[in-house]
């Protein structure tokens, strides 16, 4: 061969060894260092599918399960790999329309990308959720992942244990993408408060698809899954038969309810009225009804127990009371002659029931007799000490030892949206009396009345004050966490301080207050709480309600109020009870009381008490107004639709719905609905004319 043709010989071969080597470098590149189409290959063939934990179960005191968990089906998207389906076939599989089915799509890829499996759609029924296992085949990219589904057993304690929802892309980034979309978190109750808690942490399960897209067997034996972590349980204070016989006695009514375990502070019940079953915002149907609920102009999702703010009226006295045997300004024998007026402010104002200086001649009586003016006159000796530079700085200091007992601050009970009440500062009076006011300005604060507020949870705590003789424990719900973690401390160890906030008063000065409130139920105004065997010490209240709708200022049933704690020695349990609108303390607090201290310590209830459960239960004290407050909301909300929709059924249907003049033509009149609420308020009221009987 010719020297030419070797030269141009070798040439050849280093070419083809050249391109051999190149090639040979580029595959081990693919297959070895870029793990691109390595990902791609196993996206075709391997799924990952997510399995969500279990959320920790939450037990009574008795170690029932009162919030379990059953499972459901989410169906699962990865946009990416959608194609080649008939997008008809599956609309019609799940009942939707093709628009929707595009929404989601959209929604899915904006919110968590293409490639990632999001929730197409959540919670299907058993119905569709057949259809779709009998199908799936057909739809790659779709999936069924099981979801565990909150469930409540007892259909109670919707305000304590709260609900879960799917994550929001606010909450996912607050969390620095912990949580994902499709992840649920607890939006309120104990279920919020102990999120980390109750979560546990997801798995995944690396599945193999066959060329129809039907996951036939575990990729590499499962050697690469991850097991789902279910979350822990909480051991609770709640004795659940009490709570469903508290709901029950609440049914139908505008308030709060607390009862707790004096000693330790552990709540054993805890009712917002209105109320709701807690089931109903879990499942298919549980964002319709969150939606209903959210629009209800009554509150359901509002918890008054821990938000709710109300004067305590007369329920305060016994508080009043030990700030001035705190102080020093009054002992136990202290008298004030009464004669059924207070006049030492020259306006006669506030006015008692009783008339003669007897009934409040000393502080067991005034308490038992209710003493308005003992009790107004015993705060302005409080704060108008000659200690004090003036009223101003005795004022600060009266209210110093509310906000030790609890009142006027949140306690920092386990559950979110509690609210502080109010004990007002002295920058409200001095704006209002261009700074020169005096203890008769605010002199009704010693009856709890002027801009005193408090919710139904600090009443009841005040009650563990008076029968622990000066100290409490945090009210909370959660004894303790299973499987207890150092963290944990952070959540616990607040509800195992003591508090002592009068510990000083001597015994007999507590005793004092203590008997006058168990005066209160065996001669005075709580004699309805009377219990064979128990003695219960008591003190009702009652504050005058107000209200302006429809440019009227409408005078509504007084709130009805009521706190005690039994039995008198080595109490076990301490309540407060407040219901809008529904008259004096003991025509319905007070059996609502009397019935659920029945139920704790003798674990059943008498005769008469079954007859009162049963009335209680059936009355319905909702406020008439709500109905006309109702129609506004929703008129409201209908012009505001038609302004931005253009749609205007909504704003029709309301209109005919408020406007009886423009009823069909065959339909009979009705009255007016203003005027319907405003009857009807009056004749429950005995308001005749704008005037109280």
């Amino acid at each position: 061969m010719s020297v030419y043709h070797q030269a141009r010989s070798r040439s050849i071969q280093f070419l083809i060894l050249a391109v051999v080597v190149v090639i040979l470098l580029r595959l081990f590149y693919l297959q070895v260092v870029d793990s691109r189409y390595r990902q791609l290959a196993m996206d075709n063939a391997v799924y990952a599918k997510v399995i969500y934990p279990e959320r920790g179960i939450i037990y009574d005191r008795d170690g029932k399960a009162i919030l379990n968990n059953t499972i459901i089906y989410d169906l699962m998207v990865t946009p990416a790999e959608v194609r080649g389906i008939d997008t008809l076939e599956l609309c019609r599989l799940l009942d939707m329309d093709t628009a929707d089915f595009r929404k989601r799509m959209v929604d899915a890829i904006v919110k968590n990308t293409a490639v990632r499996p999001s929730v197409f759609r959540g919670l299907l029924t058993k119905e569709l959720q057949a259809r779709f296992e009998e199908n799936g085949w057909k739809f790659p990219g779709f999936n069924l992942v099981e979801r565990p589904l909150r469930y409540y057993p007892f259909n109670a304690g919707a305000h304590i244990l709260g609900y879960v929802r799917e994550v929001d892309a606010k909450e996912i980034e607050r969390s620095k993408n912990f949580y994902r979309q499709g992840d649920y978190i607890g939006k309120t109750g104990l279920e919020s408060f102990y999120e980390k808690v109750l979560m546990g942490q997801r798995g995944v399960q690396y599945m193999i698809k066959d060329n129809k897209n039907r996951l036939v067997g575990h990729y590499e034996n499962g050697d690469f899954d991850t097991a789902a972590s279910a979350g822990r349980s909480l051991r609770t204070h709640i004795d659940i038969e009490l709570q469903q016989l508290a709901e029950q006695l609440m049914n139908n009514k505008v308030g709060g309810l607390v009862a707790l375990d004096p000693k330790t502070g552990g709540i054993l019940a805890m009712v917002s009225g209105p109320n709701y079953n807690p089931n109903d915002l879990t499942g298919t149907e549980g964002s319709a009804n969150y939606s209903r609920m959210v629009l209800d102009v009554s509150g359901p999702m509002l918890n008054r127990a821990i938000a709710g703010r109300y004067e305590p009226g007369s329920t305060f006295k016994p508080l009043g009371g030990l700030v001035a045997l705190g102080e020093g300004v009054i002992n136990a024998n202290y008298g004030y002659p009464c004669g059924g007026r207070y006049n030492a402010c020259g306006h006669g104002k506030p006015a008692c029931t009783h008339t003669g200086g007897g009934h409040a001649a000393n502080l067991r009586l005034a308490i038992a007799n209710s003493c308005n003016a003992y009790f107004a006159h015993i705060y302005r000796m409080t704060v108008d000490q000659s200690k004090y530079r003036n009223v101003k700085e005795g004022y600060l200091h009266w209210r110093e030892y509310l906000n030790a007992f609890g009142l006027g601050v949140k306690l920092g009970v386990d559950l979110p949206g509690e609210n502080g009440g109010n004990i007002p500062d002295t920058a409200v009076y001095n704006l209002e009396n261009d700074n020169r006011w005096t203890s008769c300005t605010n002199l009704t604060l010693g009856i709890g009345q002027d801009k005193m507020l408090t919710t139904p949870l600090q009443m009841a705590n005040a009650m563990a004050v008076i029968c622990n003789k000066g100290y409490y424990y945090t009210p909370h719900f959660v004894e303790r966490i299973e499987g207890d973690l150092p963290d944990d401390t952070s959540l616990t160890n607040p509800y195992r301080r003591k508090h002592e906030v009068l510990t000083g008063i001597p015994d007999t000065a507590y005793r004092a207050v203590i008997e006058g409130m168990s005066d209160v139920v065996k001669m005075g105004t709580a004699r309805i709480a009377q219990i064979p065997g128990i003695e219960v010490c008591a003190k009702t209240g009652t504050a005058e309600n107000y209200t302006i709708l429809d440019r009227r200022r409408i005078k509504l049933p007084n709130n009805s109020m009521f706190v005690c704690f039994a039995p008198k020695e080595n109490p076990q349990i301490a309540i407060a009870v407040f219901v809008q609108n529904a008259g004096y303390g003991a025509t319905w607090a007070g059996p609502i009381s009397r019935m659920l201290i029945e139920k704790y310590l003798n674990d059943s209830l008498s005769i008469r008490s079954k007859a009162d459960s049963a009335r209680i239960s059936a009355a319905n004290l909702m406020p008439a107004y709500f109905r006309r407050l109702q129609q506004k909301e929703d008129s409201l909300r209908a012009r505001q639709w038609f302004k931005i929709t253009n749609d205007s059924s909504y704003l029709k249907r309301i209109t005919q719905a408020t406007h009886p003049s423009k009823r069909p033509p065959n339909k009979p009149a009705q009255k007016e609905p203003t005027m319907a609420w405003l009857s009807e308020e009056r004749k429950r009221n005995g308001v005749e004319a704008g005037k109280t009987r």
